[in-house]
């Protein structure tokens, strides 16, 4: 039975639904109401329930946050200054990737119980169609800043909450997600919602910058205002182009001006401004600049490449440090890399197959062009049609008005990663083997196919072979995926785990900004280890070690609890493992089960020396 409040909710949104075209002037905005008529019609969703949005489990949030690891480095410093400000009227502040799922999340510890209970927390998803009306929901239909306050919410577990949201684009204009700051208690008057919506615009602005001026590196950058005092701290357009000349970045408003003044957006930076110029103001203070086509003047200033030295290393040139068995993976993948052949890579969850992927990838003839990446298993079945193929303009209620281009149009000419192939739906198996047979993609409600070129790449842990003989995989898809099969070991049988953990170490404290190696303790914790979240946990694990440690060495307290006890610690929990010779010595008696006859042999030393060292390092030998 519903409650009082739960009740006059329901009544007023299908009195309004019904009586909608006889009314002069609805009670809502006009936004607000076609979300309704969705959330009722094509949803069908209850607008007096009061549950809580859905919640991702933990390794799904992890999943969704790799995937946007960049996008979340860049925006992390904005989030936090934007929080900064809201907080002190107990506003909480999230951001989403480009499904409505919350990957960061800001909030007082003052309010975060009542933000919880109001379905305010990480890992919550904000689709349309799964919670109707609402903040996030909004943005990502209509692509553009939105106040959703109390009422205007579709369901009434959300009636108390205002949202005000803004959608983050990429350089190229796709969604990377949204950023949201909300409240449980707030006033009744939607426009005491005003300044907030213009501050998350505000905010969302910036960090579209920034992620522009990180895409940007290496090309020629152009910043402009219409006032010469906010060329440099405030732009508004933002143009990037490479020694050709050709347009490979903008901002939105860069785009929307293009656009607005040319019809299009060009491919060469010629056709926007006079090239003599624009190479006149290179590096100097700022210059008016006219656009072609433009009345306004531009006052401008343009950056010059900063070329940078680096050696990227190829796949195959690192067999040497890595596992006899994933290197051989690799060198046999970069062999088949170009010959036209669907790659299917197979092991446990988190042993590293995207990353097998983008190496494989990086050494292929299309590594400058995109590498596109769709777990299956990550988002709601029912998107993942649409992510995977796209949609034209009114394909379907709440579609957006320019359509949407699908991963595999955008990996045209480039690599389509599909991870956990063994979740996609049967129906949308049959539709990819059509895609992968004839080289042909129909968009939802397109009237004519489209030619892509792609590289299939794609990643299971699941057994398809069984999957298939269930009747739960396609077997002629099967069969076209397999072109060539890979199988990762799990972390706990690689003989590179020593190397790996340097490694990764090395990384995750770079990142974090110290510099700091493992006490013995922490090492044998970390050998010793079954890691059941193979390389993705052993990351996690050390990044999170990176953040407690105090000092120049991680200790073993410095690991997450349900780590300690799995490692043997030596005799000496305070040495940092630092000696070439110890690592040599652990390495070779791992690879070989701890067994010191073969360890010794491999290390080229007799049995003797063998004990002599481990009893110098504090090794105990397990047997």
């Amino acid at each position: 039975m519903l409650s009082a409040h739960s009740k006059a909710h329901v009544d007023c949104v299908s009195r309004v639904l019904k009586n909608a075209a006889r009314l002069p002037e609805a009670p809502v905005p006009s936004l607000i109401l076609d979300s309704w008529r969705r959330s009722m019609e094509q949803y069908r969703l209850d607008p007096g329930s009061l549950q809580g949005p859905r919640i991702l489990s933990q390794p799904q949030l992890n999943e969704c946050r790799e995937r946007s690891e960049l996008f979340l480095r860049i925006a992390s410093e904005e989030v936090a200054r934007l929080h900064g400000q809201v907080r002190g009227a107990d506003y909480c502040v999230l951001l989403t990737d480009a499904h409505g799922q919350t990957i960061d999340y800001r909030v007082e510890s003052a309010i975060r119980n009542d933000c919880r209970k109001a379905g305010l927390y990480l890992g919550t998803c904000w689709s349309e169609g799964e919670e109707g009306t609402c903040g996030v929901a909004a943005v990502l239909v209509g692509g553009v800043p939105v106040t959703v306050h109390k009422r205007d919410h579709f369901r009434a577990a959300f009636i108390d909450l205002t949202c005000s949201a803004a959608p983050v684009f990429d350089p190229q204009g796709e969604l990377l997600g949204v950023l949201d700051v909300s409240a449980v208690r707030s006033p009744d008057d939607r426009r005491s919602q005003h300044l907030i919506r213009q501050m998350v615009a505000q905010s969302a602005r910036q960090i579209e910058n920034a992620y522009f001026m990180h895409s940007a590196q290496g090309h020629w950058v152009l910043r402009a205002h219409s006032a010469p005092g906010y060329v440099d701290s405030q732009p508004d357009f933002l143009f990037a182009w490479d020694d050709d000349g050709r347009l490979r970045a903008l901002n939105p408003a860069a785009r929307r001006y293009l656009q607005q003044r040319l019809g299009q957006v060009p491919e060469h930076i010629g056709e926007v401004f006079d090239l003599d110029t624009l190479h006149a103001a290179a590096d100097e203070a700022p210059r008016i600049l006219r656009g072609r086509g433009a009345d306004a003047e531009l006052h401008v200033r343009l950056s010059a490449p900063r070329r940078t030295s680096r050696t990227v290393r190829r796949p195959d040139t690192e067999a040497a440090e890595l596992d006899p068995r994933i290197a051989e993976s690799l060198r046999l993948a970069v062999r088949v890399k170009d010959r036209h052949l669907p790659v299917l890579i197979q092991g446990e969850t988190g042993v590293g197959k995207e990353v097998f992927a983008r190496q494989l990838h990086q050494a292929s003839a299309r590594r400058d062009q995109p590498f596109v990446a769709l777990n299956c298993a990550a988002i709601p079945e029912s998107l993942i049609e649409s992510e995977l193929f796209g949609y034209v303009a009114g394909a379907f209620t709440g579609a957006s008005s320019k359509g949407m281009r699908g991963l595999l149009q955008q990996a045209d000419g480039g690599t389509l990663f599909l991870d956990e192939i063994g979740d996609m739906p049967l129906g949308l198996q049959t539709r990819l083997l059509r895609v992968l047979a004839e080289g042909e993609v129909a968009p939802l409600g397109a009237s004519r196919r489209e030619s892509v070129d792609i590289q299939v790449i794609c990643a299971t842990h699941r057994d398809l072979a069984a999957l298939v003989a269930a009747g739960e995989f396609r077997e002629d898809l099967y069969f076209r995926l397999g072109g060539a099969c890979f199988q990762l070991p799990p972390l706990r049988e690689r003989s590179d785990r020593l190397a790996l953990i340097t490694r990764l170490l090395d990384e995750e404290a770079a990142r974090c900004g110290v510099r700091v190696g493992l006490s013995a303790a922490a090492l044998e914790c970390l050998l010793g280890y079954r890691w059941p979240g193979n390389v993705r946990q052993l990351r996690h694990v050390l990044r999170y070690a990176c953040a407690l440690c105090s000092g120049t060495s991680i200790q073993l307290e410095d690991l997450p609890p349900e780590l300690r006890g799995h490692g043997t610690p030596p005799t000496a929990p305070g040495d940092v493992c630092d000696d070439p010779q110890r690592q040599a010595l652990l390495d070779a008696l791992i690879r070989h089960r701890w067994k010191p006859i073969p360890a010794a042999r491999a290390l080229g030393i007799s049995r003797a020396t063998l004990y002599r060292r481990v009893h110098r390092y504090g090794i105990d030998m397990r047997g």
